[in-house]
C-alpha cells in the first residue's frame, strides 16, 4: 500500500507543551495513541510500524501524535505526569474537531489515556479499542519492595542502553518488547529509539505509567470496546488484558497467539488481528439521515438485538422461540425499515445504536 499524505501539525497542551499531531487517510475518524516508542516522520519507514498504519488507514482518517518529549513534540524541560499525558490527548482532539470518533489506546500508557478520555467524552468516543492494557501499573497502590526493586532496575537498564550500541545494554529494551523479530526488525527498532526519545525522557515516561491506576474507574466505560492481548508477551502480563475485559461493561476480549508486545505482520496471529479490528470499527459513525428505530415493534427490537450480539436465523428462531420463517420474516421487515440491504450493515447501525448486549428472554 502507498503512503497516503500525511499532515503534521501542532497543538498546544494545557500547560503550554506543543504537541505533534499527524493526519492521514481518508473515511471515519480514527484516533490512534501509539506506544511512545514512535516518531511521525519516520514510523512509514519502519517495519514494525508501516503494517499498523497500513491497517489503520485503510478505511479511516487516522490521527496520530507524538508523546510530549518524543518525536516532534516538545521535548526539554517537561513534567510527565499521567494527567498531563491525558491533557495532550484532549488537545489533539480538539484540535481535529471531529464530533464522534474510534479511539485506539495501545500498550500500557496508550490504553490508559484513552480509557481516560473515552470516560470524560463519552458522547465523542463511539467505540474504544485497547491492544497491551493494563488496569494498573506496577508501582499503582502499595507495590511490594520487590517490584519497585525490579522496576528500578529495568528503568536503569533503559537510561544505560538508549544511547549505547552495545548489545549488553542497546538491545535489552527490544528484545523484551519483541523478542521473536527478525534481525531487520528488531535493528529497525533500537534505531527508532534514539530518534524517538532520550534515556532522561523516556525514564520520565515509564515511570508516569508504573504509577497509573485505572481500576476503579475501567466501570464507567460505556462504549463498545474490543480488548486485544497478546498471550506470551512479558512486557504487560497476560492477565492484566483479561482482568481489563472484565472490568469493562460492553467489551469483547480477543487473545493473539504471540510473544511479541508490539505485534508484527510476520506473524501468524497478524491475520486474526487484522480481521478482529476490521470487524470491530464501523463502517461510518454517524446515524444515517432519516434513520430511527421507532418504527420497529417490540418483537423486531428483540430480533436486531440478538442479530447484533451475532446470531444467525436458526440461533435467533431458538432463543426468541418463534420459526426459522419467523426470523426471516422479521429481519425482511428490520432491513426495509431501517433502510438496509444486507445483514452487515444492519448489525453495524445496530451496535452504534447500543443495541447487543441486552438479555432477551
Amino acid at each position: 500500500m502507498a503512503q497516503p499524505a500525511q499532515q503534521i501539525r501542532f497543538c498546544t497542551s494545557r500547560d503550554g507543551t506543543r504537541i505533534a499531531y499527524a493526519i492521514c487517510g481518508a473515511g471515519p475518524p480514527l484516533v490512534w495513541v501509539q506506544h511512545w516508542i514512535h516518531h511521525l516522520t519516520f514510523d512509514w519507514d519502519s517495519p514494525i510500524w508501516r503494517p499498523w498504519l497500513s491497517l489503520l488507514t485503510r478505511r479511516h482518517t487516522l490521527i496520530r501524535f507524538d508523546w510530549r518529549g518524543c518525536g516532534l513534540s516538545d521535548r526539554d524541560l517537561l513534567a510527565f505526569t499521567f494527567e498531563k499525558l491525558t491533557e495532550d490527548l484532549e488537545a489533539v482532539v480538539r484540535a481535529v474537531g471531529y464530533d464522534r470518533f474510534v479511539l485506539f489506546g495501545m500498550s500500557a500508557g496508550g490504553s490508559g489515556v484513552a480509557i481516560k478520555l473515552a470516560i470524560r467524552h463519552p458522547d465523542q468516543v463511539a467505540r474504544l479499542i485497547l491492544y497491551g492494557s493494563q488496569t494498573m501499573g506496577r508501582w499503582a497502590g502499595n507495590p511490594a519492595p520487590e517490584l519497585v526493586q525490579e522496576g528500578e532496575a529495568r528503568l536503569k537498564m533503559y537510561e544505560l542502553g538508549w544511547p549505547n550500541q552495545h548489545p549488553a545494554y542497546g538491545q535489552f529494551f527490544t528484545a523484551l518488547h519483541i523478542p521473536d523479530a527478525s534481525i531487520a526488525q528488531k535493528t529497525a527498532h533500537n534505531d527508532l529509539l534514539r530518534q524517538t526519545t532520550s534515556s532522561s525522557n523516556a525514564v520520565s515516561l515509564l515511570r508516569a505509567f508504573y504509577r497509573m491506576d485505572l481500576s476503579d474507574l475501567m466501570p464507567q466505560v460505556q462504549c463498545p470496546t474490543l480488548v486485544l492481548h497478546a498471550r506470551g508477551e512479558a512486557v504487560i502480563p497476560f492477565e492484566q488484558g483479561r482482568k481489563v475485559a472484565a472490568l469493562l461493561t460492553d467489551a469483547r476480549f480477543s487473545p493473539l497467539e504471540s510473544r511479541n508486545h508490539l505485534l508484527l505482520d510476520t506473524e501468524p496471529c497478524w491475520q486474526r488481528l487484522t480481521t478482529e479490528i476490521e470487524n470491530f470499527l464501523p463502517a461510518s459513525l454517524a446515524q444515517p439521515a432519516g434513520l430511527s428505530f421507532d418504527g420497529l415493534t417490540a418483537r423486531e427490537r428483540d430480533v436486531l438485538e440478538v442479530l447484533a450480539q451475532g446470531l444467525n436465523n436458526n440461533e435467533i428462531a431458538a432463543r426468541l422461540k418463534i420459526s426459522q420463517k419467523t426470523a426471516r420474516n422479521h429481519l425482511s421487515a428490520i432491513f426495509s425499515k431501517l433502510g438496509v440491504s444486507s445483514r452487515a450493515q444492519a448489525i453495524v447501525i445496530a451496535r452504534d445504536a447500543g443495541f447487543g448486549h441486552r438479555s432477551v428472554p
